[in-house]
């Protein structure tokens, strides 16, 4: 029953997963998959759970951005909070490497970060791969990050922009590792703020909990967080009881009707509570014409334009290049 319980988690994360939870494409070139018959099903789940060193993400998160992570940058008058920029589930700092020097061109001070390392999983053992260990303790990482940010740059608050699980994860700071006190905005692209059905993973679970058969079979291939994000686990049940937002905070929530991440796309979207404001926006409003996937969202223009304008109300842009 555990072997059949691996495989089965095996064909969710990778032949499901990978193109929901993963915050971004991959940069170098990855290896071929032959086509195989039934009766070579063994072997395919065979190698999803040894993949081999050509596996992984590239580029690895080891150098930082283009325009990130300068711990000299004071912030400008005109933008006084610097950004961190937060990844997602099975990514690193380099989803960021088209954003980055955008930010830093616009006189920000722009910082990232690595977090969730966790090689106790299949997916987690690869190189450049984080966003995978359990989000509680990612959220004590991203307070000690952003507490380094502030420090070095003299801000008393910064600004957030988190894609998929890098937004859930910073409203796990916010409102549980005193991240509140210390962030003025919140920018949420595609997060799974409510949950990922992962094209119906999560209707096989019992309970959506990590605990339950599946997810643990889950947790093994694909990390502790990507059984957190599935509609109904106990952690999103923690992280939302109180409300979607917390007091003094405000949110722009960026969805894509293109998104299979929150199923329905909409289900990223917050609902303001006291003290709170919130702008839900669909990228295809101010362009039909984006067709960016959820991995590959922090490289279109049209977020690009977005973050800038939730940062700076003044600032004016192209929402749609090339579209007439």
């Amino acid at each position: 029953m555990a072997a059949k319980l691996r495989l089965a988690a095996a064909s969710a994360a990778v032949g499901l997963l990978t193109g929901i939870c993963a915050p971004g494409a991959q940069a170098g070139p990855q290896p071929a998959v032959p086509d195989r018959s039934a009766t070579e099903s063994t072997a395919a789940a065979s190698d999803i759970a040894d993949p081999g060193p050509a596996w992984g993400k590239n580029p690895d998160g080891s150098i930082p951005p283009e325009g990130s992570n300068d711990w000299t940058c004071l912030p400008a008058a005109v933008h006084p909070r610097p950004v961190v920029l937060v990844h997602g589930t099975w990514g690193n700092q380099n989803d960021w490497d088209v954003l980055a020097p955008q930010l830093k061109a616009e006189d920000y001070c722009v910082f990232s970060l690595n977090y969730g390392r966790d090689t106790a999983s299949v997916l987690g053992a690869l190189p450049g791969m984080y966003g995978t260990g359990d989000i509680h303790s990612s959220a004590g990482e991203l307070a000690a990050f952003v507490d380094r940010v502030r420090t070095a740059t003299g801000a008393a608050k910064v600004d957030l922009v988190g894609h998929s699980q890098g937004a859930l994860l910073s409203r796990q700071y916010l409102r549980f590792a005193g991240g509140a006190a210390k962030v003025d905005h919140l920018i949420s692209l595609a997060g799974t703020n409510h949950g990922s059905a992962m094209r119906g993973v999560a209707t096989r679970l019992p309970s959506g909990s990590a605990s339950a058969g599946f997810a643990a079979g889950l947790t093994g291939i694909g990390g502790t967080a990507a059984a957190q994000q599935l509609v109904g686990s106990d952690f999103l049940r923690a992280v939302n009881a109180a409300g979607d937002t917390d007091p003094g905070i405000s949110y722009t929530v960026i969805a894509s009707t293109l998104d299979d991440a929150s199923a329905p796309p909409e289900a990223t979207f917050l609902q303001a509570g006291p003290g709170a404001t919130v702008d839900n926006v669909w990228i295809q409003d101010l362009c039909p014409t984006d067709t960016f996937d959820h991995g590959t969202l922090p490289q279109s223009p049209t977020v690009a334009y977005l973050v800038k304008k939730a940062l700076d109300p003044d600032y004016t842009g192209n929402p749609c290049p090339g579209h007439n």
